[in-house]
């Protein structure tokens, strides 16, 4: 490479492939988003099936709830090794199946009795392809691995008592939050007890607590089946599993999540996510708690809009499940939106008793260009809810006013294309008066010598056309790694795109760019470069260019789309210059002499 950038005139069409080297590595860049993350560190194997474990730690769990978001006190009963309840032959089990309804102002939870789990999730300020309320519960994932807050055990006959039983629940009914509800079953050698606690924060308590024989065995609460938003195979590959250690944020894609491994502790949040989606388990006590890693398979049809049972496509489904080994289980879990705002309201518990941890913010996950992508995001969003209510438009905004920002950069690329095709004829003579010799021929240094003359007779760089578009290419990656983060972009319209985090559905966006590229090509000068190469070029990128954004975010296409509006613009004003027309009047053919 560095031997290019000293002799650009080995290879007079450097500025177009440098171009097109950008274009194919923002190809290599989506085709290999997820190798950008880190890797997962190694989990450990899950334990023995138990029987009759002796207790890790006693006592019921604390009764006061916590403030909405925030840590809710340490269980003292476990901290100080209180031994378990006795074991009894009472006998507590529903006739019946029966329900009970939770509701605030942000989501609507319905709970079944049997399994003491919930059905139905409902998110109120959020909406499915379909435009009703989205529920976040995968039914589809679900019947096979089990609804959330359901029991994960070690023991899988243990696993499907606990969530096959109808279990006593101390309401039904529908209620408004703050409210509490507990379920109670016991089959005189199994018991079981389930509290959940409501407030007005996307944040429930949950504690649990299951013995045999009057010993606490381990069985964790657990969020095993996705998210009812994941309705394509390529929002299930967006699936993750994330925890924060007491050093950093460890990312585990479904690659790299081994079914049943259990991660020790000390963490302070872990919890299975999605795009826009997570549901986040926080531990009253972090150095008591474990995560169980759950992966599992479903199949969907390869044609949504014509599903043949015979033609499906496997995707990875991952879950988790927290807990305290061994003894009750006492945590809160956030189930909501990956919105930056709502995020850093919500804080896990510290390491030592009554202190606070941090928030759960690192859930969203701005990747490779994040430097760039977070202030991006938080920029258009101001602008959102202070200048413009529309999202489309605030996006066109940002990018008129990064255009303006970058166009010295421009203008500095355009003189150096301008001034380097003027001197073409010039460059190409001595590349053709040295051919002759081979590459590692010292005659070859003399025309060196002659180029880096006749560039600085000239005042050109050869490559100041180069680093200029190189520095602009972070833009274009960090809007769409902004997109494909930002749960506000989510279904946010503009004209007539419905949802500009998902493609246009009419593609002219991507077809808006085709044309505006192969004007750009039309309009750019092309120094150094032969006809037929022009040519192909001129046709090339800007197909190559429409097939990368045919389905790509909308938003990212329009970003793209009204940048090459403005790049144009910008080229027809700096042609109509004095230097413009300077640089046209040397490159016009002189008709010979009679």
């Amino acid at each position: 490479m560095n031997e290019q950038l000293q002799n650009p005139n080995e290879d007079p069409g450097l500025q177009k492939r440098l171009l097109l080297v950008f274009a194919l590595t923002f190809v290599i860049i989506l085709a290999t988003q997820p190798l950008l993350r880190k890797f997962a560190p190694q989990v450990l194997e899950p334990p023995k099936q138990e029987q009759n474990q002796p207790a890790a730690g006693g006592g019921q769990p604390a009764a006061n709830p916590a403030a909405p978001g925030q840590p809710s006190p340490t269980p003292q009963g476990a901290a100080a090794g209180a031994k378990p309840p006795a074991a009894s032959a009472q006998v507590k089990q529903a006739a019946g199946e029966s329900e009970v309804v939770v509701e605030n102002d942000l989501y609507k939870i319905t709970f079944t009795n049997r399994g003491a789990q919930v059905k139905s999730w409902v998110l109120k300020k959020y909406t499915d392809d379909h435009g009703k309320p989205l529920d976040l519960v995968n039914r589809l994932a679900a019947e096979k691995y089990g609804y959330p807050l359901s029991l994960f055990a070690y023991d899988e006959a243990l696993k499907n008592e606990l969530n096959s039983a109808l279990y006593v629940p101390s309401l039904t009914g529908e209620h408004e939050a703050p409210a509490e509800v507990s379920f109670e079953f016991a089959d005189g050698d199994v018991s079981a007890r389930k509290t959940f606690r409501f407030d007005h924060s996307y944040v429930v308590k949950v504690e649990t607590g299951v013995t045999r024989g009057g010993s606490y065995v381990t069985a964790y609460p657990a969020w095993p089946g996705g998210f009812g938003d994941e309705t394509h195979p390529t929002s299930y590959a967006g699936g993750r599993i994330d925890y924060y250690t007491s050093e950093k944020i460890e990312r585990l894609e479904p690659k790299k999540v081994a079914g049943g491994a259990t991660v020790q502790p000390p963490f302070y949040w872990a919890g299975t996510l999605d795009q826009y989606f997570a549901a986040i388990f926080l531990p009253d006590e972090p150095q008591r708690a474990s995560l169980v890693l759950l992966h599992g398979e479903i199949g969907l049809p390869e044609d949504l809009n014509k599903p043949d049972p015979n033609k499906t496509i496997k995707v990875p489904v991952l879950g988790a499940a927290v807990g305290t080994m061994g003894g009750p289980s006492s945590t809160r879990l956030f189930v909501g939106p990956k919105a930056i705002d709502v995020l850093h309201g919500v804080r896990a518990a510290g390491t030592a008793p009554g202190s606070v941890g941090p928030d759960i913010e690192g859930a969203l996950d701005w990747g490779f260009f994040g430097l760039i992508a977070k202030p991006l995001f938080l920029w258009l969003k101001w602008t959102h809810a202070h200048w413009i209510p529309n999202w489309g438009w605030a996006i066109v905004f940002l990018t008129v006013i990064i255009n303006a920002a970058l166009f010295p950069l421009r203008l500095s690329s355009m003189k150096s294309a301008m001034k380097m095709q003027k001197i073409a004829p010039q460059v190409k003579a001595l590349q053709d008066k040295y051919k002759k010799y081979k590459l590692n021929d010292p005659r070859r240094q003399e025309q060196n010598a002659e180029l880096a003359a006749l560039y600085k007779q000239h005042g050109v760089n050869p490559v100041g056309g180069c680093f200029p578009l190189l520095l602009q290419m972070p833009f274009l990656f960090a809007f769409y790694t902004m997109l494909a983060n930002a749960t506000e972009l989510r279904h946010a319209n503009w004209l007539w795109v419905r949802d500009l985090a998902g493609p246009d559905p009419w593609h002219l966006l991507p077809v808006g760019i085709i044309v505006t590229m192969f004007l750009t090509q039309k309009l750019t000068p092309q120094g150094g470069m032969d006809p037929m190469q022009q040519k192909m070029m001129m046709v090339m990128m800007p197909v190559m260019l429409g097939w990368i954004s045919w389905n790509l975010a909308a938003g990212l296409s329009l970003y793209w789309a009204v940048g090459n509006l403005l790049a144009i613009a910008q080229q027809l004003w700096i042609n109509n210059t004095e230097f413009g027309r300077e640089m046209r009047a040397a490159r016009a053919p002189h008709k010979p002499r009679k």
